[in-house]
């Protein structure tokens, strides 16, 4: 028996926390700067109708999604995000044309009640092994069996779709019943990839936010403080406006900066220590804040080394930024980017990379791993790009990690970040 909505409790009244919206001190804060909430109905109708077009393209009957930074995307509901992302108890399938069919956790399917865009609610069916144990082939084909049903029901003929993740015992069992399946992370992909002005103010809103806990972490940081402590001063902020989770925990200071990716430790944060991180966060809205400073701690002046790689790290920031303009190709962002010397410096993984729910596409890689791994492709406006620098001496003490979040516009880039770069913080 399919499960209906269930309307919200307490005599009408909607808990949800996505309807009770972030609160303060955050509506305050962005008041005061001016920033515009964004309309989350617009958001959703054109998320979806992206994920749609996208479907159409490729001629695939819809999608079935089990990725829950793609569940929300195409539907904005949200249920243990985390959890999620390792016990797959939660799917959704989005047809290309026809009703959104969510598949929800045991007794949560009263969560999806605020989304105008989800059209059913039925319990999921879980064959990860965890969930299902030796029954889990069965299960498999139990859960393969309801969506060729919605496959044949509102595909028009059409057996041809796309799944995000899955196991490959889903895939055999959807084979059997004559659906095709084909690979799901790029229809994800590309219609994440370009914004929407709507979009765009929620991501304000949540750099903003991140921002003002990036400015009360660095009245935390003196002589004494542990890395994690520290770390901790970001996070707690960053929740307390509506933010969701981190990513990573990339914050080193003084040795533990170069090389770069230590992940931050009980070290003691010494005098004249350069503390790097990357913020790396899920916030407000959902939105990944993903920019990166490095500070100097205590009274000390910098010394010769730590002013020469953070000027070498700002101007790559600077003069990178620059060649984000629409219709640049991904080669050439490659092949143009500023680099400091390689023998001398270490430098980061990538010089670019999209960001929205979370990193997305593109990646831009260095001109050395062009053939191996690059991938060519051009910038719209609306796409959201990080620009990368990390410069640490191959043979000094310490490395600097900046990074700034930059909107392609018809007109050229907008920086979107706007926490000073400085070592002064």
């Amino acid at each position: 028996m399919h499960t209906p909505k269930i309307g919200p409790s307490r005599q009408g009244e909607n808990l949800n926390w996505h309807v009770l919206g972030p609160g303060e001190p955050a509506l305050t804060e962005w008041a005061a700067l001016g920033l515009e909430l964004p309309d989350r109905d617009v958001i959703r109708r054109y998320r979806l109708q992206r994920v749609r077009d996208q479907l159409a393209k490729h001629d695939y009957a819809g999608i079935v999604l089990a990725d829950p930074l793609n569940v929300r995307y195409a539907t904005d509901s949200t249920n243990m995000q985390v959890w999620i992302l390792h016990n797959a108890n939660r799917y959704c399938f989005v047809p290309t044309e026809g009703p959104v069919v969510m598949f929800e956790f045991s007794a949560t399917d009263f969560l999806n009640f605020p989304f105008e865009l989800i059209d059913e609610v039925r319990p999921a069916t879980s064959w990860y092994y965890f969930a299902a144990g030796s029954t889990y082939r069965e299960k498999a084909e139990q859960w393969a069996a309801e969506i060729a049903g919605l496959v044949r029901e509102h595909g028009s003929g059409n057996t041809r779709i796309a799944i995000d993740r899955v196991n490959p015992e889903g895939v055999v069992a959807l084979e059997e019943l004559g659906v095709r399946v084909h690979n799901g992370e790029e229809v994800m992909e590309r219609a994440r990839a370009v914004k929407s002005p709507e979009e765009i103010k929620a991501m304000q809103c949540a750099i903003a936010a991140a921002e003002t806990a990036m400015g009360l972490m660095h009245q935390h940081l003196q002589p004494g403080v542990t890395e994690q402590r520290l770390w901790s001063h970001l996070h707690a902020e960053n929740i307390a406006r509506g933010g969701e989770w981190i990513e990573t925990r990339l914050l080193a200071s003084g040795p533990r900066t170069n090389p770069w990716y230590q992940e931050c430790s009980s070290r003691v944060i010494e005098d004249g220590d350069l503390v790097a991180f990357d913020t790396d966060l899920i916030g407000t809205y959902g939105v990944c804040v993903d920019i990166s400073r490095t500070w100097l701690c205590g009274s000390e002046h910098p010394t010769a080394e730590q002013r020469e790689i953070h000027e070498l790290a700002q101007e790559q920031i600077d003069r990178n930024t620059t060649l984000l303009q629409p219709g640049v190709t991904f080669s050439e962002l490659t092949h143009r980017s500023f680099v400091p010397d390689d023998e001398t410096y270490r430098h980061y993984t990538s010089l670019y990379h999209g960001v929205g729910l979370c990193d997305e596409y593109p990646v831009i890689v260095f001109p050395d791993e062009w053939d191996d791994v690059g991938y060519d492709g051009e910038l719209e406006p609306g796409m959201v790009i990080c620009v990368e620098s990390y410069v640490g001496r191959r043979d000094g003490r310490e490395g600097v990690k900046l990074e700034e979040q930059v909107l392609i516009t018809d007109a050229g880039p907008e920086v979107l970040s706007n926490y000073p770069l400085g070592l002064a913080g």
